[in-house]
């Protein structure tokens, strides 16, 4: 061992020397052959910790700080804590703690301010005693200010006593000292690295770099950029993306070191001890230039100095307070920045030729400091070993993670009980939300460091994999302790504001967990776990919703999964009977699963990580009668209880499914609106009644006809529908609809209809009424703003589209999906208009996606679009004053933005206006609000998921012919050989569409007859 700095208590333990100090590294004797495991320096003492786990201590002993009465200046054993094997020890300014290898702690010396954590009034402890209060809990690192004490647990607590006059307890105001260890409950949920203390401030390290201090602040050594005092933990951001690894403290500044080997320094800087070569105070983070060409490993700090390990060269850099030689540069001059350390420094390294003389040499293990002394653990270059690197931290100083290692321990002990000490470690590591949080991190390429509220930092496949061999059928033991962990300690202590985005990675893992979807543990975990994800404040459950909008589609299809299982078991509960004290609870239940699934639906609206039909639970029909549920939810709407976003206290209220619409599947869509055009039409002829029953001198019934009749002439077919219509009562237009060709004796029993739009839409849609514009790329059309046809036409086409849906027949409409948004009263995207416009679209992404500043140069834009307007082209403004604003970076989304609306509102409000009235004229009330804009188009115009064998399966055959007939078969065999268009344009002659229903192949019926033969029935 090394030492040098400040001897007149005798701290360095260099014995009876005549020197007050020691300007250069200088042998101690007492270590010759002894391997030093850690060493702690308070300000006149210093406390060493040996391999064996002994310890030995010396320097001054006024106040007991010395834990035995022996002699001072040299190391003398501690036998108090012989029964011990002390693992890691911190000083304050006269008070000591020290760590056992079980957790334990042990303190001594100055116990004024509570420092101690002992019971008791005394102002001194002279010999170490166990601090009781933190015995049920395992310790991993101990850290001590002044008058001030720190403590981390396996299991992620951050304890802290002693005093707290300028909040570096992190406890809040309230409280000037603490005479026992308390959680700083602000901090739970977060996984630690490291806890340091200064002289009255306070740090912990998470594992992906974030730090958070607190307390004194005078120097700025929070690094907060002011000099406020902090009373409770404060995240220093500016070194969020810094990737630090470890930190210390001197009496008023602070150091950090990255995983790139950089060091920063931020607090008081009078003496120099921030190395920037100045004596000034700085209140940021502040990187020190001059050891930027090297990689430091280990960083330390005394009172009021700083050093840094080299490995690269084997040196020591010391600035800072040099008056009592802690600097070892050989005087006591300040340095303003690095200086080397004098000594014949040997780098570490397996080929080095050991030098002759090569007692001469050092190879530095690890250096310490603390008060106004260094130290410095070395090997002689022949039995040298490697340096410890600050970077990689000790395992046995972290919290509990769920890992690799962990997981083949475990999963070593045979089947049945755990030996208590793992049982504890599970149960530990399972109640502790920053454990999980700790676990699973992306560790290629040091992605966690990168955790935001964008980035989780979390490795999801890990997680997957490592659940997966944790909880398997064969170690039935460790999954029951993993689910009395969770369902007990861990989901019912979830809160609800999270202290930092590293305490919401578990809200993404703990789903990967196969217990989580066991049908057995949905009461006790996935719905308390879904309750937890409900009750999470607004900021965190927006990050939450920003991390499972990144997720790859099949981790997020598993949440999804997950609460619609929940809810199919919930409904088959339900179907079987509810006893009526449990309905109350099995509707919170309800509300919980049905409420995280739409927010995930929410998300995935925004960002399409799945198919919307992912959502689709399609066992719904069988579970609930859909019918009722839209009744009631209807008559909720109507009496504006919309109850399942409303108050909790209304629980009580059935959950109406309806309020969820994004499980309904095509085939329940369709009920619903069968049901609603059922309501529609009965509410009306209600009304028609009540109101003859009103004038009691009127005839009391007049007939109503069940039917919507169409007379249509083939040669003025829009003509006569514009003039049927126009007289047609709103409530009729719900009713089913007949077309009667004139003059034709054709019975409609669906062909005649699925011609009439057939033809209507072809003649409407004809250029010559110039209604609508045909874009050649994507072959759709949309509405034009030149048309000269007045609203009337645009309102009957919205009227023939409202009665395509309520009639279940499927028309041809070349529209983008920007149409059904609208209709649903939902934005039109940029991507709408890549749909409509692919070369204006693509120009667009291109201009956002941009990445110089020279746009205003390279796109030579401003806030106008050019139109064609017969022949000739006139420039329209998006905005007020449009063509004296050019786009420049900054406002080309607004530009993007103005466009998209220029083609999808501004232009045709007149126009969609009345095809909307049209539309909605038909096809309102509550029923459309269940549908997606996809789904809406695919109830107008079909899809096309084609199945030609569910065609043949479902052909009806009549007369003399059946499934076997020679000439059906020969029929089939012929069908299924002709290519897609042929087989397209089949349909259309049959159906009218060469598309789809919604509900599939199965709901064409085809019937197959003999004709009775006769050349009459040849085409012309």
């Amino acid at each position: 061992m090394l030492c040098w700095g400040n001897a007149s208590f005798g701290q360095l333990g260099l014995g009876g020397i005549d020197e007050e100090i020691v300007l250069e590294p200088r042998k101690s004797d007492f270590f010759l052959n002894k391997k030093v495991r850690d060493v702690g320096c308070g300000l006149r003492h210093t406390v060493f910790v040996l391999d064996d786990g002994t310890v030995y201590t010396c320097g001054c002993n006024d106040l007991g700080q010395l834990g035995h009465e022996k002699a001072r200046k040299r190391p003398e054993h501690v036998g108090a804590l012989d029964a011990q094997n002390i693992v890691a020890v911190s000083c304050g300014e006269a008070h000591t703690l020290a760590l056992n290898d079980k957790g334990q702690v042990y303190a001594w010396g100055l116990a004024t301010d509570g420092q101690l954590g002992l019971p008791g009034t005394e102002e001194c402890i002279r010999v170490p005693r166990n601090i009781k209060s933190l015995s049920e809990i395992q310790i991993v690192q101990v850290a001590c200010g002044y008058y001030h004490s720190l403590a981390l647990s396996k299991g992620s607590e951050v304890f802290s006593w002693g005093q707290n006059k300028y909040g570096q307890l992190g406890l809040g105001y309230e409280y000037k000292k603490q005479n026992s260890p308390h959680v700083i409950k602000s901090l739970l949920g977060i996984p630690f690295a490291q806890i340091a203390a200064g002289g009255a401030h306070s740090f912990v390290l998470t594992l992906s770099g974030a730090i958070f201090g607190w307390g004194r602040n005078k120097f700025g050594q929070l690094g907060l950029n002011d000099d406020n005092d902090r009373y409770v933990p404060t995240l220093l951001k500016s070194l969020r993306t810094q990737k630090v690894v470890h930190i210390c403290c001197g009496e008023d500044h602070t150091a950090a070191l990255t995983k790139e080997g950089g060091v920063f320094t931020f607090g008081a800087g009078g003496y120099g001890q921030l190395g920037h070569n100045s004596t000034s105070h700085e209140i940021n983070p502040r990187k020190v230039f001059e050891l930027m060409g090297s990689v430091v490993t280990q960083i330390t700090c005394g009172r009021q100095h700083t050093t840094a390990f080299v490995p690269s060269s084997g040196r020591i850099y010391s600035f800072g307070l040099g008056g009592n030689g802690q600097l070892g540069t050989g005087t006591t001059s300040n340095r303003k920045s690095p200086f080397t350390v004098k000594g014949n420094w040997l780098p570490y390294s397996t080929q080095c030729l050991i030098p002759t003389d090569s007692e001469q040499y050092y190879c530095v293990k690890r250096i310490f400091s603390g008060g106004d002394q260094s130290f410095a653990h070395y090997f002689y270059p022949q039995n040298m070993v490697p340096p410890d690197d600050f970077r990689y931290p000790d395992v046995l100083k972290q919290i509990w993670t769920v890992n690799e290692t962990f997981i083949q321990r475990l999963l070593t002990f045979p089947s049945g009980r755990l030996p208590v000490e793992i049982a504890n470690e599970i149960d530990g590591t399972f109640s502790s939300a920053g454990c999980l949080n700790g676990s699973f991190l992306a560790l290629s390429n040091d992605d966690h460091y990168k955790t935001s509220s964008r980035f989780s930092g979390v490795d999801m496949n890990a997680a997957r994999l490592l659940f997966h061999k944790l909880i398997q059928p064969d170690h039935a033991h460790i999954s029951q302790q993993v689910a009395a962990s969770l369902e007990k300690n861990l989901i019912p202590k979830l809160s609800s504001s999270l202290p930092d985005v590293e305490a919401l990675r578990l809200y993404l893992t703990l789903p990967e967990c196969p217990l989580m979807s066991d049908a057995n543990n949905f009461t006790t975990l996935a719905i308390p776990f879904g309750t937890a994800i409900l009750n999470l404040e607004k900021a965190p459950l927006k990050v939450l919703e920003n991390w499972w909008s990144v997720l790859e589609p099949p981790l997020f299809l598993k949440i999804v999964e997950l609460y619609k299982d929940v809810v199919v078991h919930l409904l088959k509960l339900y179907k079987i009977g509810i006893p009526p004290s449990e309905r109350r609870i099995f509707t919170n239940f309800l509300h919980t699963a049905f409420r995280v699934l739409e927010i995930l639906h929410r998300v995935n609206e925004r960002g399409q990580v799945i198919q919307y039909d992912r959502f689709y639970i399609h066992e719904i029909q069988d579970l609930i009668d859909i019918r009722n549920d839209y009744v009631n939810w209807v008559q909720q709407q109507v009496f504006g209880m919309d109850v399942n976003h409303g108050l909790s206290e209304l629980t009580d209220t059935p959950v109406t499914i309806c309020t969820y619409p994004f499980v309904f599947d095509a085939q329940a869509k369709t009920t619903l609106l069968q049901t609603d055009a059922i309501i529609q039409m009965q509410m009306a002829v209600d009304q028609a009644h009540r109101q003859n029953l009103s004038s009691l001198f009127l005839p009391v019934f007049e007939s109503v006809n069940p039917c919507l009749i169409l007379m249509v002439r083939r040669d003025n077919i829009v003509g006569d529908a514009v003039e049927v219509l126009r007289k047609t009562k709103n409530v009729d237009y719900k009713k089913p609809l007949k077309v009667i060709f004139v003059g034709e004796e054709a019975v409609d029993a669906g062909g005649v209809r699925k011609e009439f739009f057939l033809l209507i839409m072809r003649e409407l849609l004809d250029p010559k009424y110039g209604m609508f514009r045909y874009y050649e790329e994507s072959r759709l059309i949309w509405f034009s703003d030149k048309t000269f046809e007045d609203s009337d036409l645009f309102h009957l086409i919205g009227v023939v589209c409202g009665l395509a849906i309520y009639n279940f027949t499927i028309v041809d409409l070349h529209f983008p999906l920007a149409l059904y948004k609208k209709l649903l009263n939902k934005k039109p995207s940029l991507d709408d208009l890549k749909e409509l416009m692919p070369d204006v679209g693509r120009g667009m992404q291109q201009l956002l996606d941009y990445p110089e500043d020279d746009i205003e140069e390279a796109f030579c834009l401003n806030f106008t679009i050019t139109v064609e307007n017969f022949g000739t082209t006139e420039i329209k403004e998006l905005v007020p004053n449009g063509a004296d604003i050019p786009v420049i970076k900054q406002n080309r989304q607004d530009f993007v933005d103005a466009y998209v609306d220029y083609i999808f509102n501004k232009s045709v409000a007149s126009l969609f206006s009345a095809f909307h009235a049209g539309f909605h004229k038909v096809c309102g009330g509550k029923v459309l609000q269940l549908f997606q804009p996809s789904e809406l188009q695919a109830m107008v115009i079909g899809n096309t998921n084609y199945d030609w064998k569910e065609l043949e399966k479902n052909t009806e055959y009549k007369g003399e012919y059946w499934a076997d007939h020679s000439t059906i078969k020969i029929f089939w065999e012929v069908f299924h050989e002709l290519p897609l268009e042929k087989k397209k344009q089949f349909l259309l002659f049959l159906t009218g569409s060469d598309r789809i229903p919604i509900l599939g192949m199965k709901c064409l019926k085809l019937v197959i007859q003999p004709t009775g033969g006769g050349e009459g029935y040849l085409p012309d």
